[in-house]
């Protein structure tokens, strides 16, 4: 039973497929593979192709980005160039400008200045011609002002002696002056000194006498007026004494 069953395993129903193929020439086999092959080269050298064309055109779209880049960095530098140099006239310009501004303040001050002098002087020859002087043969003080200086803590006064009166002979005496200020919220009188001791200065004149000077004050104190002492020599009480506040 069991040889049976083989056989018509074999031969029967139940045999195994067979698969029938056309016999293949090799030379055709070959040029198939040959085609396939060639095929394969040229689809290989098409993609490569393309593939350099875009690298190509993309290297090309950088460089052309690249050459617009520098062309406006150049224009921005000589742009920039152009105003640093425009600035600089300016700054030059400005400076001029506020140096002829300076000196043209300090040329009206200097002429204001010498008109009250000259305008002073004015007065005190018109008070000789006039004789409104000759009432007393004394010493007065005509003019005396108080006038914050150039720095901190400097000070300028101008002061102008009338010596009144028919005489002859010239006026000799002396002058001394003494600051009024405020230093650590109280009053301090200071006497202008000169090299440590009482500054006095010596007057000689027979008309009229003008006294131009500066003095420092502590840079923590308030200066709040100034006062002269006008002494005859060889008299010990003043002649004459006044106090100006800081103009």
């Amino acid at each position: 039973m069991e040889i049976i069953k083989r056989i018509k395993r074999k031969f029967g129903i139940f045999a195994p497929q067979v698969a029938v193929r056309p016999h293949v020439p090799w030379y055709l086999r070959w040029l198939i593979i040959f085609i396939l092959a060639a095929l394969v080269v040229l689809l290989s050298w098409i993609m490569f192709d393309a593939g350099r064309q875009f690298t190509s055109f993309d290297k090309e779209g950088i460089n052309h980005e690249l050459d617009q880049l520098s062309d406006f960095n150049a224009r921005l530098k000589r742009e920039n160039e152009k105003l640093r140099t425009q600035v600089t006239g300016l700054e030059r310009q400005l400076q001029m400008d506020s140096t002829t501004r300076n000196d043209i303040t300090k040329q009206i001050k200097v002429l204001g200045d010498e008109n009250t002098n000259l305008k002073e002087d004015l007065a005190f020859f018109q008070n000789l011609v006039s004789g409104d002087g000759k009432a007393t043969d004394n010493v007065f003080i005509y003019h005396f002002k108080l006038e914050q200086g150039d720095s901190p803590g400097k000070y300028r006064y101008s002061l102008v002696l009338l010596h009144g009166g028919q005489h002859t002979k010239p006026f000799k005496g002396k002058l001394a002056f003494v600051a009024h200020l405020w230093q650590d919220g109280k009053k301090v009188l200071m006497p202008l000194t000169k090299e440590g001791s009482p500054k006095t200065i010596d007057i000689n004149f027979k008309f009229y006498h003008r006294i131009e000077s500066t003095f420092n004050a502590p840079l923590d104190a308030v200066v709040e007026g100034l006062q002269v002492q006008v002494f005859e020599k060889g008299i010990k009480k003043a002649k004459s004494i006044r106090q100006v506040s800081l103009s």
